[in-house]
């Protein structure tokens, strides 16, 4: 059964659309009378939630895809430079 009852709610488009389409928040109705926050506040802290929501529950491979290929080869280098010095002192 649905009674009468507005509320306001704020809806953010998700940040990865492979979690989630949107995010709907839904406020505390004296939220603007009470602590004297402003829209533009309220609707940046809910897109914050929802893309520190996004960055927790993403796997791991995408955070490892945004690291650009060259670091992996200078990383390589690295190892094999300390890995070949190691065999010639020891």
């Amino acid at each position: 059964m649905v009674k009468g009852v507005s509320k306001r709610v704020i809806v953010v488009k998700s940040p990865d659309p492979r979690l989630f389409e949107q995010a709907i928040f839904i406020m505390k109705e004296d939220v603007f009378h009470q602590s004297g926050v402003s829209a533009d506040q309220i609707l940046k802290e809910a897109q914050q939630v929802a893309s520190g929501y996004a960055r927790r529950n993403t796997p791991l491979r995408k955070t490892f895809g945004r690291i650009p290929a060259p670091f992996y080869a200078a990383a390589g280098a690295l190892a094999a430079t300390a890995a070949w010095a190691a065999a010639l002192y020891f």
